[in-house]
């Protein structure tokens, strides 16, 4: 087994295919090793010039058939929570699988066939997306294909399907898309917005007019498994009038352009974790139909997760790993502290913060941030590929970073990019 440009394990498999195999089903052994996320086979039948072969294609993992494509496909894959047309997503099962070979027609001089079959580890790595978009299934102008197609430019590796006080979006989405498609709904109120994510269908009844419906919409969702995020918060059109005093797990900082609504948010949460709060930010482009400045995966929510699915995602983002930058090519922000970075609780063994961050540009200022307020801010004076700094602890209850550009087309400065804190114990 080698690799491929991209760092993943590869094995190539060969089979010489006679003329008096045709109308037979042949099967390539390979064994899928512990630990696989995905499976892509890609199929190549070779013979003399001007023959005609059809190979017809499908495979088996060691309990059952997972597919069958026949001639129409010459590559497939399969993960645990999505697969080409005509596959079955689900568990890949340690051991002997088998491409399946259907010897339709082979030419006289033989067919060689030549399989590539790339495995996909669960590996923790950073993921980029967006979690709040809408589509037809609400008052979105987009279909979920087109959501799909914008995510795949964007080099998104999610979404959130996030149409308000309806569910009928997660049962209707392109399961053959790369992209994964993370159920939820917004569950939208005349006091204020909630994400519901990773449940196909939270809520029986979505209307919400006092606070103890408000309670118990909450707990069916999370009786059904619900992660729930707080909206916008500070919006002027949109924000939240409720009481404070209710079960959410996440704040959504930023949502869509910057502006001044998602400031107030920004500082809202920054005062709650001052308070010793511990609260997750994220974003999301809210987008709903084409608009200049309103786009898919503006910003972009980045979850260092070891796994691209619904579950691993939510799981990832419940404990802080989460960076967000204004687009999937803004600057990025690592900070550690030993071996913890954004999201965790150091036990301060390592007395040293340290920060990089990469995709900056002249101009930028770098802004760290802990419980006592700014603790540095670096204007970004040359060309450089990143910037590196590292700074003490010294009993502080958290860091956190901002990156803050100008932006022509806006003619101000405005948030690039913003980390999530790492706590430090006993401060």
């Amino acid at each position: 087994m080698g690799k491929n440009q991209d760092g993943l394990n590869v094995e190539i498999l060969t089979r010489v295919i006679t003329p008096d195999e045709q109308g037979q089903y042949l099967e390539i052994e390979f064994n899928v090793p512990k630990g696989t996320e995905q499976i892509k086979v890609t199929m190549d039948a070779q013979s003399e010039k001007d023959s005609v072969n059809v190979i017809d294609l499908g495979v088996k993992d060691p309990y059952r058939t997972r597919g069958w494509s026949g001639g129409a496909r010459t590559e497939f894959f399969v993960s645990k929570s999505k697969a080409t047309p005509g596959y079955l997503h689900g568990e890949l099962h340690e051991g002997k699988w088998a491409v399946m070979l259907g010897t339709y027609k082979v030419a006289p001089s033989s067919c060689e066939v030549i399989l590539t079959v790339e495995f996909t580890p669960h590996q923790y790595r950073w993921l980029r997306g967006d979690l709040h978009v809408h589509s037809v299934h609400s008052d979105g102008k987009y279909t979920l294909r087109e959501n799909a197609e914008f995510a795949k430019t964007k080099k998104l590796d999610f979404m959130g399907l996030t149409d308000h006080n309806t569910s009928s979006q997660n049962y209707s989405y392109p399961r053959e898309t790369e992209v994964l498609f993370i159920p939820g709904m917004e569950l939208t109120t005349n006091k204020g917005h909630l994400n519901l994510y990773g449940v196909k269908d939270p809520l029986l009844d979505f209307r919400v007019n006092t606070m103890e419906e408000l309670h118990s919409r909450l707990k069916e969702a999370r009786d059904k498994g619900a992660t729930i995020s707080l909206n916008h918060p500070h919006c002027s059109n949109t924000g939240w009038e409720w009481e404070w005093d209710f079960d959410y797990d996440w704040v959504e900082v930023w949502n869509g352009p910057w502006r001044e609504d998602n400031k107030n948010a920004l500082e809202w949460w920054h005062n709650q974790l001052v308070s010793g709060r511990r609260l997750v930010a994220v974003g999301g482009s809210d987008t709903h139909r084409p608009d200049p400045y309103v786009k898919h995966g503006m910003p972009t929510t980045w979850v260092y997760g070891d796994s691209l699915t619904t579950s691993g995602i939510l799981q990832a983002i419940d404990t802080g790993h989460v960076v967000l930058s204004y687009a999937p090519d803004g600057p990025f922000i690592n900070l550690t502290n030993g071996t913890c970075m954004v999201g965790d609780v150091s036990n301060q063994l390592d007395k040293k913060v340290n920060l990089v961050v990469s995709q900056v540009e002249i101009g930028d200022v770098i802004k760290v941030y802990s419980n006592k307020g700014v603790e540095i801010e670096e204007k970004v004076s040359e060309e450089q590929d990143h910037v590196e700094m590292s700074f003490d602890v010294n009993s502080k209850a958290f860091y956190r970073v901002e990156v803050w550009r100008y932006f022509p087309q806006a003619k101000q400065n405005m948030l690039a990019a913003l980390s999530n804190p790492i706590y430090f114990e006993n401060q």
